[in-house]
């Protein structure tokens, strides 16, 4: 939760995730700051494409045997960083960042108030 509630609603409508025990405490996000959450079904990897890729990626970084609570903070982060840095095919080449950044600034032009003139 604190790595997301300083987004703006619009930005953490929904999260899926792995089916794993480390996401047992998902109801505190709906709870506690309005993300709703969804799992994909056992044994249905088609059905979380981005999570896959993503647990495969990180698997750089992170060995299955090892123990993320070992980790600081700093080192999680410099791990988004460098999951959020790398351009995928699958957004023309463009990175996760570059896409989240455009698509918050499509929101906010997209104000519920006229413009002054």
């Amino acid at each position: 939760m604190k790595a997301i509630s300083d987004l703006p609603l619009a930005a953490r409508k929904s999260i899926t995730f792995d089916c794993g025990t480390e996401f047992v405490s998902w109801p505190h996000l709906q709870a506690q700051i309005g993300t709703q959450t969804w799992f994909g079904d056992p044994s249905s990897a088609w059905q979380k494409g981005t999570v896959e890729t993503t647990n495969r990626r990180a698997r750089r970084w992170l060995p299955r045997k090892g123990d993320i609570r070992q980790l600081s903070d700093y080192d999680k982060k410099v791990i988004c960083d460098r999951l959020n840095n790398t351009p995928r095919k699958c957004l023309g080449w463009k990175t996760p960042a570059e896409v989240f950044r455009e698509k918050r600034r499509e929101e906010l032009d997209q104000s519920p108030y006229p413009q002054r003139q």
